[in-house]
């Protein structure tokens, strides 16, 4: 490994070549800011990553050309080159991205990494994020990485050792802070509504948002709840150190909280650092449903951008607008459903565009990609109850989930419903 200044670090990347970007709050900014400050020099270089935090300056409508973005889970700042068409979207399981690296299914000439300084071991940690970093830096023919002073060093399957980097630059940026959502009136009766489903000893997989806040709020009488997800925030510390979450009744990974990558705030990452109580794993660990469904109680909670009387379930588009992505959704939807004892839950409003639309609709309006089958679909809550629907007819899904819409759609929902003889 040899120490360079940031442009040195980023100078043997050529036009054409495909480069890996270390994900979520873990985005190396400042190698990021010197690859694209070369843009002139540069045509064709593909960018893959999940969601990044930060600007995304590879992202601007004046970088076409120069770089063009293959997401494998689309953030809010690649929405609009997504949508105009100066980005890609892979559609694809989480669980799955490691693999397109360790078979070369998606060859990767560089990747680029944000990790704590090394120990007295010679071992960096990947720290707030591991996803598909991990074995990006073991397929990538070439690694680069930000030795950050300000990087939590996790625990787990987190490690890279010096002499698996070939380039880095000294740095001291924190990893980017994402603030807690909002919490409203509805989100909290959504987290009451999720909340009464959890048992004492469940193990749980929540996302992001002002919905899985809410439910962790709800969760203070649970005892013994375990995690198991992809990813976390500061709702879990909270839980933890409320003694809500201890970890004690997994079979697998018992007093540990295992997940992929987090976002939060700086108080989450003081938590994580040095914590032999964070299990950092690989995506291919954490949302492989031979792993999950040996958690009893496993409760994995997922929201949805819209869901039809049949049960099928948008979450990665609105019509043929790409929004977000597959993610971890199915992963642990499945994955929960086969678990001793386990639940999936599909969370989400009623209504969107500030009451004036229904989530819960005839049908997904035309475009939209269908994440979750209605033959996965388990369990749905909004702020208006739970409609349970796994093992019931089309007539009982659309009674139940009628039942759960807003007032104001629940008449054209039961008219629509009769006359495709639903019900």
């Amino acid at each position: 490994m040899r120490i360079v200044s940031a442009p040195e670090a980023v100078a043997g990347i050529r036009s054409g070549q495909q480069i890996y970007l270390h994900s979520s709050s873990a985005t190396p900014s400042v190698l990021l800011d010197a690859l694209v400050a070369r843009k002139d020099e540069l045509e064709d270089v593909s960018v893959v990553h999940l969601h990044v935090e930060g600007p995304g300056p590879h992202l601007a409508p004046e970088m076409a050309g120069h770089f063009r973005h293959k997401a494998l889970f689309i953030g809010p700042n690649a929405r609009q080159a997504i949508n105009e068409g100066r980005a890609e979207y892979v559609p694809i399981f989480l669980s799955d991205v490691p693999d397109l690296f360790r078979t070369g299914a998606m060859p990767l000439d560089a990747v680029l990494i944000n990790v704590s300084p090394p120990d007295r071991h010679g071992f960096c940690s990947l720290g707030t994020s591991v996803e598909a970093t991990l074995q990006a830096v073991r397929s990538a023919k070439t690694v680069i990485a930000q030795l950050n002073h300000a990087m939590p060093r996790t625990h787990g399957d987190s490690f890279v050792h010096l002499g698996q980097i070939d380039l880095a630059v000294e740095v001291e940026v924190p990893p980017y802070e994402h603030p807690m959502d909002k919490i409203g009136d509805i989100e909290r009766r959504i987290g009451e509504h999720v909340a009464d489903l959890i048992p004492d000893g469940a193990v749980l997989q929540m996302g992001i948002g002002a919905i899985p806040s809410a439910v962790g709020m709800a969760l203070g009488d649970k005892k013994h709840l375990g995690v198991h997800t992809e990813m976390f925030t500061d709702v879990i510390v909270e839980l933890v150190e409320r003694g809500v979450v201890t970890g004690r009744r997994k079979e697998i990974d018992c007093g540990k909280i295992v997940a992929s990558f987090m976002m939060g705030s700086r108080r989450l990452y003081e938590f994580v650092d040095d914590n032999p109580m964070i299990e950092m794993r690989q995506c291919s660990y954490t949302n492989d449903t031979h792993v999950i469904r040996k958690l009893s109680r496993m409760t994995a909670i997922n929201s949805a951008i819209e869901i039809d009387l049949s049960g099928q379930v948008c979450a990665d588009s609105i019509g043929p607008r790409l929004y977000s992505g597959v993610g971890g959704q199915m992963d642990f939807i499945r994955g929960a459903a086969l678990a001793p004892d386990g639940r999936a839950v599909v969370a989400l409003p009623s209504t969107a565009a500030r009451g004036t639309a229904s989530r819960i609709v005839p049908f997904l309006r035309e475009g939209a990609g269908v994440v979750t089958t209605r033959a996965h679909t388990q369990t749905v809550v909004t702020e208006f109850g739970v409609a349970e629907l796994h093992g019931r007819s089309i007539a009982e899904r659309a009674r139940a989930l009628i039942g759960i819409a807003h007032p104001d759609f629940r008449d054209e929902l039961t008219a629509f419903a009769r006359k495709t003889h639903y019900i």
